[in-house]
């Protein structure tokens, strides 16, 4: 205790020198700290949203990009199929199959157009409003709310696609019917609307002027028994309200409607292993097992991982020299006070314990420090990956 007592005092009488030891140490212990926990986050946090994913179908092309985008609602869109393609999946299917369309944005937020299936799926509750009623309603992702600072009860502009090409499809205002409660996943981030208002943002779906009505005979390109043809000078509606909502229609087919994947949730693994068979023969569609994507990334994420944790090595032995070097010159530097004290009646045993309970004291106090903060960076790891990505 007399050693550690005056190995105290000698600290406190030498702040700043005890002050820089310490943040080199800090920040040299911290790096392998935050990062190991981070990637055990980021591996649980991914893993898992892809094991409770059974089945993902999409276009053939790159998997990991479905994945991603599937998923985490991030990344390059795949290529479209369509609504054409769910009917296909479905005939036949035991189970549930959720479509998804993912193409667009809303305050740079991902617009995730699906169903009740899938809120249902993914155990999302409400924390304040309803669930979609009508064309047009959105719920948002509690982070998206957070940081929009947008509530039931107020709209959302969807982002324009082209900056060139204006006419290509209009933004729409959708109502904010409600607010998610957090869930700690990418759904968090998202503005979730039903499959046809994304049709409507896509222009495939739209609302107009009564076409029927004189005031508007302007916008009539072409008139027969059965069919009226608007003009290039209709004006569509941007905002879908109680007085304009029954003007709204989709022109399109079934196969040209589009949807970016199909969740499927089977009753059993007989119907997953029937629905991969006649996936397998299918020129259009790919069917992925999320899981096995996931774990395939997270491998190149580990070998980046081997990178840094040998770069670190090298960073803490130059540190560890480094801080030798600091001793070494520190002993020299002291040689008189430790003559003082061996005159006073300290042993050199006594000059050793303090001198080396300095060091322990430092590695201590930094190993907790860098433990600390890592603990700190791991509690704000959702908004950290959120930034990064």
């Amino acid at each position: 205790m007399k050693a550690l007592l005056l190995t105290w005092r000698y600290l406190n009488a030498n702040r700043i020198k005890t002050v820089i030891l310490t943040v080199c140490l800090t920040i040299t212990l911290f790096l392998p700290f935050a990062l190991h926990q981070l990637i055990d986050f980021y591996e649980q946090d991914m893993l898992a949203r892809a094991d409770a994913t059974p089945l993902v179908i999409g276009a053939k092309g790159d998997r990991y990009d479905l994945v991603l985008k599937t998923l985490y609602f991030n990344g390059d869109s795949p290529e479209s199929i369509n609504q054409a393609d769910l009917e296909t999946v479905q005939k036949d299917f035991s189970g549930i199959a959720i479509p998804l369309h993912l193409e667009f944005s809303a305050r740079k937020m991902p617009v995730v157009a699906s169903g009740f299936e899938y809120y249902e799926f993914r155990n999302l509750s409400l924390a304040q409003g309803t669930f979609p009623q009508r064309l047009g309603d959105c719920v948002l992702g509690a982070r998206t709310a957070a940081a929009l600072g947008l509530g039931a009860g107020d709209s959302i502009l969807t982002d324009q696609r082209s900056l060139y090409n204006l006419a290509a499809s209009y933004p729409l205002k959708m109502h904010i019917a409600g607010v998610f409660s957090e869930t700690g996943t990418a759904d968090d981030d998202g503005v979730f609307t039903d499959i046809r208002t994304s049709w409507v943002i896509a222009g495939i779906g739209h609302g107009h002027s009564n076409l029927a009505r004189e005031e508007n005979q302007n916008y009539v390109a072409q008139r027969t028994d059965d069919t009226i043809t608007a003009n290039k000078a209709v004006v569509e509606f941007t905002e879908i309200t109680d007085a304009n909502i029954d003007s709204f229609h989709l022109h399109s087919a079934p196969e040209k409607r589009p949807l970016t994947a199909i969740l499927c949730l089977p009753d059993d693994d007989k119907s997953g292993t029937l629905l991969k068979g006649r996936m397998s023969v299918n020129e259009r569609l790919q069917l992925l097992v999320p899981s096995d994507s996931v774990r395939e990334l997270l491998e190149v994420v580990f070998r980046v991982k081997r990178f840094f944790d040998g770069s670190f090595l090298l960073v803490l032995v130059a540190t560890i020299l480094f801080l030798f070097l600091v001793i070494l010159l520190s002993l020299r530097l002291r040689a008189r006070e430790r003559r003082t004290m061996f005159c006073i009646g300290c042993s050199r045993g006594m000059i050793f314990k303090m001198q080396a309970l300095e060091l322990i004291l430092i590695l201590i106090v930094s190993a907790v420090c860098a433990f600390t903060i890592s603990q700190l960076l791991l509690a704000k790891a959702p908004a950290f990956l959120k930034l990064m990505a």
